[in-house]
């Protein structure tokens, strides 16, 4: 699928309101991961060397339409100006009268951030009111944040629909990108979903089951598959209400001649902790009170063989609670398995894109996606409302 570009506006001398993903992890009010940031360069660089006027906006955490300090766009600025090479003026304020005199002051190729869209109520509504005063700050809308393209928000769709509206290179590739897995994928295609809820993932399962030629689950939501299949799980994570959907889906799988890879072996420990025992048993023999935290070597190997054995690769999800170290080998294993591979590789934003960029592989993927829950609905094969949004060429 192709979308209207950026290229294809007029922009010297204009204000261009850019719907940017900044939604950053802050510690002690500085940007400890600024993989979105530099996502939104190429787009805002193409604005700036063209004579726009750019007026950045973005949503940070969930202040729930109040005013949060927490949640302050303002450590965002210097990060941004930093990456662009030229200075970032900041407004505490998202469409009223400040944010208002702040874009009419802009001059040509200058940048201007506003405050966190989330601090107003209506942005998540797409209150009318909010998209008009957006609006009035500019005279062209460019959409680069695929990371909130899936929620009908002011910012995503009310602007849009109000101003010449176009997809900025990021939206735009990621949507190109992704829809690549969908529409004519080399084989054989492999999926790679793991993370803590099936039901977070099942929709996505479903429709992936009858494009890839191979499916592999890890993660939490492993332990559903395998309750599913009669095993015992301990007290690992299981959603009960999930059994019969995941039953249903694995029929399926056999009936097309699908195999669902599952583990063979876990990782497993009392607590979910640094300092706790950990012990590698079978998958299918896992004693109450203890609970899997990761797959098991020999399943890291088998599903790494998987991986590479695949034309397509899209991986979403760790393997295991990787942010301790004792549970952490299996979303090593994959992660080295997918930057190893010879084929197309996808990865699905969220905590894979954490660990790919914790053991320095996010440059040996394909395509890293800025998007989880955008990439998940896209591959889900649903419409998301900021994609509809944006004219095609």
């Amino acid at each position: 699928m192709e979308l209207r570009t950026v290229d294809r506006a007029e922009v010297a001398g204009r204000r261009v309101l850019v719907r940017n993903d900044f939604n950053v992890p802050l510690e002690d009010g500085k940007v400890t991961d600024d993989l979105r940031v530099r996502a939104a360069v190429p787009t805002l660089r193409w604005l700036l060397d063209h004579g726009a006027r750019v007026i950045c906006c973005s949503h940070l955490g969930r202040p729930k339409g109040r005013r949060d300090p927490r949640y302050s766009l303002e450590p965002v600025r210097p990060v941004l100006a930093d990456r662009l090479g030229t200075d970032v003026a900041f407004v505490d304020d998202v469409a009223g009268d400040q944010a208002r005199q702040a874009a009419e002051a802009l001059g040509d190729s200058q940048v201007l951030l506003l405050q966190n869209l989330r601090y107003e109520p209506g942005e998540e509504k797409n209150d009318p009111h909010l998209a008009d005063q957006l609006a009035s700050l500019a005279e062209i809308y460019v959409d680069d944040a695929f990371g909130a393209a899936h929620r009908a928000h002011a910012s995503v769709v009310g602007v849009a629909e109000r101003l010449p509206a176009y997809a900025g290179y990021l939206l735009a590739g990621e949507v190109k990108e992704l829809s690549r897995l969908l529409e004519d994928p080399e084989r054989p295609f492999t999926a790679v979903l793991g993370g803590s809820k099936v039901s977070d993932k099942l929709a996505v399962l479903d429709n992936l089951l009858g494009r890839v030629d191979s499916l592999v689950v890890g993660g939490g939501m492993c332990f559903t598959f395998l309750a599913a299949q009669g095993q015992e799980i301990g007290d690992s994570l299981f959603e009960p209400d999930q059994v019969d959907a995941v039953r249903r889906l694995l029929e399926t799988a056999r009936s097309q001649g699908k195999p669902v890879l599952l583990p063979t072996d876990v990782v497993v420990a009392r607590e979910v902790s640094e300092d706790a025992e950990a012990r590698t048993v079978a998958a299918d023999g896992i004693e109450a009170g203890w609970k899997g935290l990761d797959i098991g070597p020999e399943t890291a190997k088998a599903f790494a063989a998987a991986v590479a054995e695949a034309r397509t690769v899209f991986w979403n999800g760790p393997m295991g609670v990787f942010e301790l170290a004792p549970f952490a080998a299996g979303t090593k294993a994959v992660a080295e398995a997918v930057a190893a591979a010879d084929g197309y590789t996808v990865v699905g934003g969220g905590d894979s894109a954490a660990a790919l960029a914790e053991l320095g592989l996010a440059d040996r993927v394909d395509h890293l996606s800025t998007g989880g829950g955008a990439s998940l609905e896209l591959l889900e094969g649903k419409t998301l409302p900021g994609v509809a949004a944006i004219p095609t060429p």
